[in-house]
Protein backbone atom coordinates (compact mmCIF):
# COMPACT_ATOMS: atom_id res chain seq x y z
CA UNK A 1 0.00 0.00 0.00
CA UNK A 2 1.44 3.43 -1.13
CA UNK A 3 2.13 5.75 1.84
CA UNK A 4 -0.61 8.56 0.92
CA UNK A 5 -1.45 11.81 3.01
CA UNK A 6 -3.58 14.92 3.09
CA UNK A 7 -2.56 18.40 3.61
CA UNK A 8 -4.09 19.90 6.68
CA UNK A 9 -7.13 19.61 8.40
CA UNK A 10 -7.81 19.89 11.62
CA UNK A 11 -10.56 21.27 13.06
CA UNK A 12 -13.27 22.21 11.40
CA UNK A 13 -14.51 23.08 14.86
CA UNK A 14 -14.98 26.35 16.37
CA UNK A 15 -12.18 28.42 17.05
CA UNK A 16 -13.24 29.64 20.65
CA UNK A 17 -10.39 28.89 22.91
CA UNK A 18 -12.06 28.19 26.58
CA UNK A 19 -9.38 27.68 29.02
CA UNK A 20 -10.29 25.27 31.15
CA UNK A 21 -7.85 22.38 33.00
CA UNK A 22 -8.84 19.09 33.87
CA UNK A 23 -7.82 17.99 37.64
CA UNK A 24 -5.10 16.07 38.54
CA UNK A 25 -6.41 12.25 38.35
CA UNK A 26 -5.05 10.89 41.83
CA UNK A 27 -3.77 11.54 45.13
CA UNK A 28 -1.86 8.39 44.98
CA UNK A 29 -0.19 9.50 40.81
CA UNK A 30 3.13 7.96 39.72
CA UNK A 31 5.69 10.74 40.99
CA UNK A 32 6.81 13.07 38.61
CA UNK A 33 4.62 13.40 35.58
CA UNK A 34 3.13 16.64 35.21
CA UNK A 35 1.54 16.38 31.18
CA UNK A 36 -0.37 18.89 29.25
CA UNK A 37 -1.95 18.26 26.23
CA UNK A 38 -2.23 21.42 23.73
CA UNK A 39 -2.85 22.42 20.21
CA UNK A 40 -6.30 22.13 17.90
CA UNK A 41 -9.37 19.44 17.22
CA UNK A 42 -6.71 16.45 16.66
CA UNK A 43 -5.45 16.72 20.06
CA UNK A 44 -8.63 18.11 21.56
CA UNK A 45 -10.61 14.86 20.25
CA UNK A 46 -13.01 16.32 18.15
CA UNK A 47 -14.73 13.06 16.79
CA UNK A 48 -14.27 10.89 19.33
CA UNK A 49 -17.29 11.87 21.57
CA UNK A 50 -18.03 11.60 25.38
CA UNK A 51 -16.98 15.62 25.16
CA UNK A 52 -16.46 17.42 28.73
CA UNK A 53 -19.06 19.86 29.29
CA UNK A 54 -16.70 22.93 30.57
CA UNK A 55 -14.48 22.50 27.48
CA UNK A 56 -17.75 23.92 25.79
CA UNK A 57 -16.75 24.78 21.57
CA UNK A 58 -13.17 22.97 21.84
CA UNK A 59 -14.73 19.65 22.29
CA UNK A 60 -12.56 18.10 24.55
CA UNK A 61 -12.92 14.43 24.68
CA UNK A 62 -12.72 11.61 27.33
CA UNK A 63 -12.00 9.32 24.56
CA UNK A 64 -8.66 11.47 23.23
CA UNK A 65 -5.44 9.95 23.30
CA UNK A 66 -4.15 12.71 25.32
CA UNK A 67 -6.94 11.29 28.26
CA UNK A 68 -6.35 7.82 27.70
CA UNK A 69 -2.46 8.00 28.30
CA UNK A 70 -3.25 9.67 31.43
CA UNK A 71 -5.98 7.23 32.68
CA UNK A 72 -3.48 4.79 31.65
CA UNK A 73 -0.32 6.27 33.60
CA UNK A 74 -1.80 8.56 36.09
CA UNK A 75 0.89 11.14 35.83
CA UNK A 76 1.00 13.74 39.07
CA UNK A 77 -0.87 15.93 37.06
CA UNK A 78 -2.78 15.92 33.83
CA UNK A 79 -4.34 19.11 32.05
CA UNK A 80 -5.70 19.62 28.53
CA UNK A 81 -6.04 23.13 26.61
CA UNK A 82 -6.06 21.80 23.29
CA UNK A 83 -8.57 23.20 21.61
CA UNK A 84 -11.27 22.50 18.05
CA UNK A 85 -10.10 24.98 15.26
CA UNK A 86 -6.77 26.18 16.85
CA UNK A 87 -4.51 27.83 14.89
CA UNK A 88 -0.65 28.52 16.07
CA UNK A 89 -2.17 32.20 17.05
CA UNK A 90 -4.29 30.78 19.12
CA UNK A 91 -1.81 28.36 21.38
CA UNK A 92 0.19 31.61 21.48
CA UNK A 93 -2.14 33.58 22.69
CA UNK A 94 -4.83 30.73 25.12
CA UNK A 95 -2.63 27.87 25.39
CA UNK A 96 0.73 28.68 27.46
CA UNK A 97 -0.77 28.97 30.48
CA UNK A 98 -1.09 25.68 31.19
CA UNK A 99 2.73 25.47 30.98
CA UNK A 100 5.09 26.13 33.66
CA UNK A 101 8.73 25.22 34.58
CA UNK A 102 7.12 21.72 36.81
CA UNK A 103 5.13 20.73 33.34
CA UNK A 104 7.52 17.63 32.27
CA UNK A 105 5.58 15.83 28.95
CA UNK A 106 3.91 18.21 26.32
CA UNK A 107 1.72 16.66 23.44
CA UNK A 108 0.65 18.81 20.38
CA UNK A 109 -0.80 18.90 17.19
CA UNK A 110 -1.00 21.93 15.48
CA UNK A 111 -0.78 23.60 11.71
CA UNK A 112 -3.63 22.53 9.39
CA UNK A 113 -6.16 25.14 10.44
CA UNK A 114 -3.42 28.03 9.80
CA UNK A 115 -3.70 26.43 6.48
CA UNK A 116 -7.34 26.63 6.27
CA UNK A 117 -8.07 23.17 5.57
CA UNK A 118 -11.13 22.81 7.02
CA UNK A 119 -12.67 25.51 4.26
CA UNK A 120 -10.74 23.48 1.38
CA UNK A 121 -12.26 19.72 2.41
CA UNK A 122 -15.59 21.35 2.27
CA UNK A 123 -14.63 22.90 -1.71
CA UNK A 124 -13.46 19.47 -2.46
CA UNK A 125 -16.57 17.93 -1.58
CA UNK A 126 -18.99 20.63 -3.20
CA UNK A 127 -17.27 21.75 -5.72
CA UNK A 128 -14.96 19.34 -7.64
CA UNK A 129 -12.08 17.86 -8.06
CA UNK A 130 -10.45 21.09 -10.21
CA UNK A 131 -11.39 23.66 -7.59
CA UNK A 132 -10.19 20.59 -4.92
CA UNK A 133 -6.61 20.46 -6.36
CA UNK A 134 -6.40 24.60 -7.01
CA UNK A 135 -6.85 24.82 -3.35
CA UNK A 136 -4.47 22.58 -2.35
CA UNK A 137 -2.23 23.39 -4.87
CA UNK A 138 -2.22 27.14 -2.74
CA UNK A 139 -2.12 25.48 0.35
CA UNK A 140 0.86 23.47 0.00
CA UNK A 141 2.20 27.00 -1.46
CA UNK A 142 1.06 28.91 1.67
CA UNK A 143 2.63 26.45 4.25
CA UNK A 144 5.85 25.33 2.06
CA UNK A 145 6.22 29.49 2.53
CA UNK A 146 4.74 30.51 6.26
CA UNK A 147 4.21 27.16 8.39
CA UNK A 148 8.00 26.68 9.15
CA UNK A 149 8.48 30.14 10.78
CA UNK A 150 4.74 30.21 12.59
CA UNK A 151 5.25 26.54 14.38
CA UNK A 152 9.38 27.70 15.39
CA UNK A 153 7.56 30.34 16.91
CA UNK A 154 5.07 28.57 18.81
CA UNK A 155 8.14 25.28 19.82
CA UNK A 156 10.27 28.53 20.96
CA UNK A 157 7.27 29.39 22.95
CA UNK A 158 6.67 26.26 24.52
CA UNK A 159 10.41 25.67 25.53
CA UNK A 160 10.39 28.93 27.04
CA UNK A 161 7.55 28.19 29.56
CA UNK A 162 8.48 24.77 29.81
CA UNK A 163 12.34 24.12 29.59
CA UNK A 164 12.54 21.30 31.77
CA UNK A 165 9.35 19.44 29.25
CA UNK A 166 9.63 16.67 26.80
CA UNK A 167 7.38 18.11 23.92
CA UNK A 168 6.18 15.28 21.42
CA UNK A 169 4.62 16.91 18.36
CA UNK A 170 2.24 14.96 16.45
CA UNK A 171 1.10 14.82 12.72
CA UNK A 172 -2.13 14.17 11.11
CA UNK A 173 -3.16 10.82 9.09
CA UNK A 174 -4.09 9.86 5.71
CA UNK A 175 -7.58 10.28 4.96
CA UNK A 176 -8.02 7.97 1.88
CA UNK A 177 -6.84 4.72 1.09
CA UNK A 178 -6.01 5.23 -2.48
CA UNK A 179 -6.11 1.33 -3.04
CA UNK A 180 -9.65 1.31 -2.48
CA UNK A 181 -12.34 2.73 -4.51
CA UNK A 182 -15.41 4.14 -2.53
CA UNK A 183 -18.11 6.71 -3.14
CA UNK A 184 -17.32 10.45 -2.29
CA UNK A 185 -14.84 12.51 -3.76
CA UNK A 186 -13.23 11.92 -6.77
CA UNK A 187 -9.78 9.80 -7.27
CA UNK A 188 -7.74 12.83 -8.38
CA UNK A 189 -8.64 15.14 -5.25
CA UNK A 190 -8.25 11.87 -2.91
CA UNK A 191 -4.64 11.94 -4.22
CA UNK A 192 -4.66 15.58 -3.71
CA UNK A 193 -5.32 15.21 -0.61
CA UNK A 194 -3.43 12.74 0.69
CA UNK A 195 -0.41 14.31 -1.08
CA UNK A 196 -1.28 17.61 0.67
CA UNK A 197 -0.59 15.61 4.21
CA UNK A 198 2.46 14.35 3.29
CA UNK A 199 3.40 18.08 3.45
CA UNK A 200 2.01 19.05 5.88
CA UNK A 201 3.80 16.33 8.29
CA UNK A 202 6.92 16.78 6.24
CA UNK A 203 7.05 20.69 7.70
CA UNK A 204 6.07 19.42 11.04
CA UNK A 205 8.73 16.53 11.33
CA UNK A 206 11.62 19.06 10.54
CA UNK A 207 10.36 22.15 12.46
CA UNK A 208 9.73 19.59 15.34
CA UNK A 209 13.35 18.05 15.13
CA UNK A 210 14.64 21.78 14.46
CA UNK A 211 13.48 22.20 18.12
CA UNK A 212 14.66 19.72 19.86
CA UNK A 213 11.21 17.96 19.60
CA UNK A 214 9.61 13.85 19.55
CA UNK A 215 8.06 13.98 16.08
CA UNK A 216 4.96 11.02 16.23
CA UNK A 217 4.03 9.97 12.75
CA UNK A 218 0.61 8.31 13.31
CA UNK A 219 0.31 7.53 9.23
CA UNK A 220 1.51 4.10 9.56
CA UNK A 221 -0.71 3.26 12.69
CA UNK A 222 -4.17 4.21 10.39
CA UNK A 223 -2.78 2.07 7.24
CA UNK A 224 -6.12 -0.27 6.62
CA UNK A 225 -7.99 1.99 8.74
CA UNK A 226 -8.71 4.97 6.74
CA UNK A 227 -11.69 5.94 4.84
CA UNK A 228 -12.47 3.70 1.99
CA UNK A 229 -11.47 0.64 4.51
CA UNK A 230 -13.91 -1.35 6.01
CA UNK A 231 -12.82 -0.77 9.33
CA UNK A 232 -11.61 3.01 9.52
CA UNK A 233 -10.89 4.90 12.21
CA UNK A 234 -11.80 8.39 10.59
CA UNK A 235 -15.03 10.04 9.94
CA UNK A 236 -15.89 10.38 6.61
CA UNK A 237 -18.05 13.74 5.63
CA UNK A 238 -21.03 14.14 7.89
CA UNK A 239 -23.24 16.63 6.44
CA UNK A 240 -25.69 16.76 10.13
CA UNK A 241 -22.06 16.81 11.93
CA UNK A 242 -19.50 18.63 9.86
CA UNK A 243 -17.87 19.39 12.52
CA UNK A 244 -16.42 15.65 13.40
CA UNK A 245 -15.95 14.86 9.51
CA UNK A 246 -12.22 13.70 8.81
CA UNK A 247 -11.44 13.11 12.30
CA UNK A 248 -10.39 10.08 13.96
CA UNK A 249 -13.07 8.11 15.57
CA UNK A 250 -12.86 7.27 19.11
CA UNK A 251 -11.40 4.18 17.80
CA UNK A 252 -8.79 6.10 16.41
CA UNK A 253 -7.18 7.55 18.87
CA UNK A 254 -7.23 4.69 21.24
CA UNK A 255 -5.29 2.33 18.87
CA UNK A 256 -3.53 4.91 16.10
CA UNK A 257 -2.89 8.28 18.69
CA UNK A 258 -2.28 6.81 22.08
CA UNK A 259 -0.08 4.38 20.62
CA UNK A 260 1.83 6.48 18.71
CA UNK A 261 2.26 8.99 21.56
CA UNK A 262 3.50 6.57 24.06
CA UNK A 263 5.79 5.16 22.34
CA UNK A 264 7.72 9.04 21.94
CA UNK A 265 6.14 9.87 25.80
Amino acid sequence: MSRRSLTLKLGVGATALAFSFVPALSANAAGGVNYAAMGDSYSSGVGAGDYIDSSGSCHRSSNSYSALWAQQHNPTSYTSVACSGAKTTDVLANQLGALSSSTTLISITIGGNDVGFSSIMQDCILKGSSTCVSEINAAKANATANLPGKLANVYSAIKSKAPNAHVVVLGYPDFYDLANNCTGIAQESRIAINGGIDLLDSITKTAAEKAGFSFADVRGAFDGHEICDSNRWLHSVNFLDLEKSYHPTAEGHANAYLPTFAAKA
